[in-house]
């Protein structure tokens, strides 16, 4: 009886050794297949609204904050349209908002409004080329990216304005800057490359810390 036993407990150890080490190693082998969006805090970086471009399964994660009336924003919006062109399917862009000049909020409103129709690519591009003509900072005239979209082909306007008053656009501006001063975004354009923050600005640390990534 008391071998019988030994035996019983002796295998109960050996499964829960057993559940303990596949859970070690799934757990192991998720954090190799999502990198960093296995970590806890993933969806501070990511979140379900947020804009993207790219593969889901790419191994490098570029989130980006910005503000459509930044001009630094607007400076930085070739270059990285050309780094996701040259590392094509391993960079997965994610766009959050964080608005601190004065018609930030309405051209966000408007990037939202263009999403619902596929168009936010587009509207973006334009929103930044013309930047200097709608959001100078001595005479800003927002109303004039009325007509500037209008290059963006098949964007409807009179749907546009309609989808802009939707409230949940308000409340994706306050979920990006609550997950900004959470992860210390201090100003525009703020980089993350797999959750790590880059700290030394510029276009050429930017791409130098891509490759740092991609060659892991």
């Amino acid at each position: 009886m008391k071998n019988q036993k030994l035996v019983v407990g002796l295998v109960a150890v050996l499964v829960l050794v057993g559940f303990f080490a596949a859970a070690f190693f799934y757990n192991q082998s998720q954090n190799e297949k999502y990198g960093f969006l296995a970590q806890e805090n993933a969806e501070t970086f990511v979140r379900p609204h947020s804009p993207t471009m790219g593969p889901k399964d790419a191994k490098v994660y570029l989130v980006e904050y910005l503000d459509p009336e930044c001009e630094s924003c607007r400076m930085f919006f070739p270059p990285v349209k050309q780094i996701m062109k040259d590392f094509e399917g391993q960079i997965r862009l994610v766009v959050r908002y964080i608005p601190y000049h004065g018609n930030s909020k309405f051209v966000i409103a408007l990037l939202e409004a263009a999403r619902k129709q596929d168009k936010f690519w587009e509207t973006i591009e334009v929103s930044f080329r013309t930047q200097p003509q709608w959001g100078s900072h001595h005479h800003p005239q927002p109303e004039k990216l009325w007509e500037f979209i209008k290059e963006v082909d098949g964007l409807d306007i009179a749907k546009l304005k309609e989808d802009m008053k939707d409230p949940a656009i308000q409340e994706v501006i306050k979920i990006d800057m609550k997950d900004a001063q959470t992860l210390g975004v201090r100003g525009t354009p703020t980089f993350f490359v797999n959750g790590k923050k880059l700290e030394q600005f510029g276009v050429e640390p930017l791409r130098a810390m891509i490759k740092a990534e991609l060659a892991k």
